[in-house]
Parts: C-alpha cells; structure tokens; sequence
C-alpha cells in the first residue's frame, strides 16, 4: 500500500541533475520536444527496484543512474528534476506504456533489440551491459549458465518480457527450471529463502543486489551476452531521439555522463565507469 501511494506522488523531489538545465531551449513547433516543454512536464518509465538504475526510496525520491540519464534529457529540454514524473515501467510492460503515451520516453534498462523495435524507437544506446548469474555465497555447483544443464533441479529467476528470461532459456535442461515474476526484486527474495538457486539478468544489476544482500549473494561466472540499454520513445519519433542522443553526446562531453554514473551504479563495488557508446542511427 505504501508503494502504491508513493508511486502516485510522481515527480523527482528536490534532487539535483548532473547536467545544467538549459535556459528557455526552443524547438520546432510539433515536435515531442516543443510539446514537453511547454507543458513543463516529462513524463518518465523506469524501474523502481534495481539498485544502481532505478529504484524508489520509501521518502517517495527515485535515484539511479536511469534517474539521471532522464534528468540530463529533461535539462536540455528547460526542466529541473523536479519536473520530471516519474512511473514504474516493469520489464513486461515497457513497450505497452509507451504505444499507450502514459510517458514521454522509457529509460528502464532496456535493452535495445529488433522485436523491441518493430514497437518503439530507440535514442541512444547509453549504456552496455552484460548478463551473467547471481547464486548464494556459498554455492560452487552454478558456476556458468551451461552449469543448469548439469544441475536440472537448480531453478533460475528472472523477469517475464525480459531479454534476460529468454537467453536462458537455451541453457536450461528443462522448461520447469525457469521461474519468472514481473520484478527482480521478488527474484532477489526467492534466492534469499532458497525458493530459487540462481537469478539472472544484467551483470551490473546484480551488482547492486549483491551489494544490498549483506554478503549472502555472488555473482557466477563471466557475464555472457551484451545488452545494449536505450531510451524507448514512441515509434519514427526521429527529432526526439536525435534529441536525446545530442544531450547523451554533450553530457559525456562535459563528463556529466561520469558524473551520473559515480553517483549511481558505480558506488557498487566491481562496477567500472564506461565510455558512452557508439550511437545507432535514429529511425
């Protein structure tokens, strides 16, 4: 219930932005820019439970570095962080609010890939992750995805609509190995009472429920894919992403990039400051 209540209250809270915002920007009439300013709201998808990314504190404040990705676009756009309205987008449900226009853009660790593009556009990618396992401090049976072969009474966690839960999929003996909820966060719990032996998804998300786990969790093996996080816009939204790579480019630039990921995911011990990437091409 109080989840509930806070996701209500929207907004960013008094927090600060690692980019400056811009003053009075203009922007071509019609445009998804023009029309977010002048309305002085930007509406935002993330996750509320991944620390490091996007996680909502019980003070009802988001933070993260997705949270500061979103306040380095909002400032090019003239809008502090508390201008911002954030909502949960879970992994299952990212593409349905943005089709739905309940927000603006989704910056939800999401990982860019084809079935995902023939629904939304993509800006960026801002950050590349890799997805690995996380299992029990004390556990050396699970120690790469090919170990769940071996081992077909090991259950793995992960999130339904992730790319996560379907990449595991190949390494499984059998379907039943596979647990799936609408958050990592109840993955995090099923590992912590034993319901499941491993969850699975981006190496430096775990991070963060290692380090939130007081010495209970690990991280297994070397991570095993690369996952490519964009902004999900809506569909042939082509200025807005070039938009938002333009304030990606000026941020990592100004170091303000580094700046938000010092702030965030890279507190978490192991987690190395990256080099924005390479930008696709917007379409």
């Amino acid at each position: 219930m109080l989840a509930l209540a806070l996701a209500g209250c929207g907004g960013a809270g008094k927090s600060t932005s690692a980019a400056p915002v811009a003053d009075k920007p203009t922007f071509a009439v019609g445009t998804t820019m023009a029309n977010v300013a002048s309305t002085g709201k930007l509406r935002v998808g993330i996750k509320f439970d991944q620390p490091g990314f996007g996680k909502q504190a019980l003070s009802g404040s988001y933070e993260g570095f997705d949270v500061e990705i979103a306040k380095i676009v909002a400032a090019g756009l003239g809008l502090k962080p508390e201008q911002i309205e954030f909502s949960e987008a879970p992994s299952a449900r990212r593409e349905e609010v943005i089709e739905a226009k309940k927000v603006d853009m989704v910056v939800a660790t999401y990982t860019i890939n084809d079935k995902r593009k023939a629904r939304v556009s993509f800006a960026g990618p801002y950050y590349v992750a890799g997805q690995q396992l996380m299992v029990a401090k004390d556990d050396n049976k699970l120690t790469s995805p090919d170990a769940l072969k071996t081992n077909p009474d090991a259950k793995v966690c992960s999130v339904t609509g992730s790319t996560p839960g379907e990449t595991i999929k190949k390494y499984l003996a059998n379907p039943n190995q596979l647990v799936l909820f609408d958050v990592y966060s109840k993955c995090a719990d099923a590992l912590r009472t034993g319901q499941v032996q491993a969850v699975t998804t981006d190496n430096v998300i775990l991070l963060g429920f290692v380090a939130d786990s007081n010495g209970k969790f690990k991280l297994a093996g070397d991570q095993f894919t690369q996952e490519p996080y964009g902004i999900g816009i809506a569909k042939g939204d082509v200025p807005f992403c070039q938009f938002i790579d333009d304030q990606l480019t000026k941020a990592a630039q100004s170091g303000d990039y580094e700046k938000a990921w010092k702030t965030t995911a890279g507190k978490v011990e192991g987690a190395k400051t990256p080099a924005l990437p390479p930008l696709s091409p917007c379409s």
